[in-house]
């Protein structure tokens, strides 16, 4: 009995320490993800710190001489901004309460979230001649941040991921597109830059806004419906059911496809409940964006619209979603910044109409309309699509345009080129349109010579014909002997147009029309 009544007593000891440990635990002063080793901090601009703590626990910040303090509130969150930072050699960030955490080799520069779907997830790796690239990867002061949580039903305060420093053995895990962009700021601003990588593959434009700031805009409803019927409709078994069904036969047809040399497609997988799905609206904003506010940043740069191509019908309202994403993102973190567009590029067959309604030409013309926000830019990436490949590999040159985009209006560079061309205007005199350009810096130009293609124009039937179109200055004129009153004029209106409008800085023209029809 004595031995037992020991051992009873033993085991209450180390309980009632394990219990009485709890609340020191539980004390510890904590930090979201993005403040970690090697992060990047945005210059030139207050910086927000917070974390969690015990309730009324005292906090404080310190870093290159400069400390601020904040009591936790009593749900143990807290919250403060540091005076603007300006660049220097790495540093340390500390903070302190009941315990303190160090966070080193921190840069002081320029910090840019970077979303979308898989063309912004895809990799270095997979881009055009990676082991080139990989040996010239040395670049230190540019470091990358991939989100690695999911998406939610309700909005995340934490995510999870680390920083990573550009290293040959590092780079090819990093998005392409946020590298080839960050390394084009970083060697011609000559700043340290920080590449937030938030994306999913396959995802919606709506998984990617905050529920509030797209659930009552009347012109997507169909799309809340929509989601409304599938969650209604949706049965685990029959789920279950259709799954296996699709994986026997896929299973099946392994055999004969190697045989014949065939690529095996993609396996299939269990379909998640509607409202648990990546795409589901707001889903991913709750668990891939909402973490990351307000961490400071000089701005965003997207590269998605291919799920949304999809449906034409869908595809129309791109332009009222990508309003409403960068104004309610700019909202969330209270700071108007600048936000960059890859437009859509070159994809499936070659154009062979004069006007090919297609969603993917919708989405694109949504981006164009995005512009008429303020601090926002497009990289019109016609030419660096692969028609039968909706994964691009040619990274670097959409990198050049949205970099040289970023250099030119965020960072004031006047040797760079904001955009290719952008139509300003037209007007019709008797069986001519003339339409009008700017950003054509050192002149419009036809790439490699010869005659303007991809114009097309229509009269008030509305059947396009392929026109005849020279350029007079900043300005082109089109025509057509088919068409003696004309009424309308559409350029690169395909999916994978003809195009050949340039700029003299190289950058091409944005596909677009000059009507409004349905």
């Amino acid at each position: 009995m004595n031995s037992r009544l020991a051992l009873f007593r033993f085991v209450f000891v180390i309980a009632l320490a394990a219990t009485s440990a709890a609340p020191q635990l539980f004390a510890d002063v904590s930090l979201p993800s993005l403040f970690s080793d090697h992060m990047v901090l945005q210059q030139d601009v207050p910086v927000p710190v917070w974390g969690w703590a015990v309730a009324d626990e005292e906090v404080s910040v310190t870093i290159n001489g400069q400390t601020k303090s904040v009591k936790a509130g009593a749900d143990g969150k807290w919250s403060l901004k540091l005076d603007a930072l300006k660049a220097g050699e790495p540093t340390t960030l500390v903070v302190k309460g009941k315990n303190t955490l160090t966070i080193n080799d921190v840069l002081i520069g320029e910090v840019w979230l970077c979303s979308g779907q898989s063309n912004m997830g895809f990799h270095v790796s997979g881009a055009d001649n990676f082991e080139k690239e990989k040996a010239a990867a040395n670049y230190p002061k540019l470091r990358h941040f991939t989100v690695t949580s999911m998406g939610a039903n309700e909005p995340k305060e934490k995510c999870t991921g680390a920083w990573v420093v550009c290293a040959p053995d590092t780079v090819g895990t990093f998005s392409a597109t946020a590298y080839f962009f960050g390394r084009e700021v970083h060697l011609k601003s000559g700043q340290a830059v920080g590449l937030i990588n938030s994306s999913v593959g396959g995802t919606a434009i709506e998984a990617w806004t905050s529920m509030d700031a797209q659930k009552d805009k009347p012109e997507l409803k169909p799309l809340f419906e929509g989601w409304k019927k599938k969650q209604a409709d949706y049965s685990p078994e029959k789920s279950k059911a259709a799954y296996e069904k699709q994986l026997a036969a896929w299973t099946a047809n392994q055999p004969k496809l190697k045989a014949d040399g065939k690529a095996i497609p993609r396996k299939p997988i269990l379909a998640p409940e509607p409202i648990k799905n990546t795409s589901y609206p707001a889903n991913l904003f709750n668990g891939k964006i909402n973490p990351l506010v307000p961490y400071a940043i000089r701005g965003a740069i997207w590269y998605q619209g291919e799920h949304n191509a999809g449906n034409p019908e869908i595809a129309q309202h791109y332009g009222l979603q990508m309003s409403t994403l960068i104004t309610d993102w700019r909202a969330r973190w209270g700071s108007e910044f600048s936000f960059g567009i890859v437009q859509l590029p070159d994809f499936h067959a070659a154009q062979k109409e004069p006007s090919e309604h297609v969603g993917w030409v919708m989405v694109r013309e949504g981006m164009l309309k995005t512009l008429s926000l303020p601090k926002t830019g497009m990289a019109v990436t016609l030419g660096c699509g692969m028609p039968e490949n909706i994964h691009p590999t040619n990274k670097q040159e959409v990198g050049r345009r949205l970099g040289s985009w970023a250099l030119a209006d965020v960072y004031g560079k006047k040797e760079f080129a904001a955009f290719g061309p952008l139509p300003s205007g037209h007007q019709i005199n008797g069986a001519e349109v003339t339409i009008s350009f700017t950003h054509t810096d050192g002149g419009l130009v036809a790439k490699d010579g010869g005659e303007l293609k991809g114009f097309a124009i229509a009269g008030e039937d509305k059947k396009f014909v392929w026109a005849k179109a020279k350029i007079v200055g900043d300005k082109v004129v089109v025509s057509s002997p088919d068409v003696p009153k004309p009424a309308a004029v559409r350029y690169a209106w395909a999916a994978n147009p003809q195009f050949n409008l340039f700029n003299g800085a190289g950058l091409a023209a944005t596909p677009f029309r000059t009507d409004e029809w349905k």
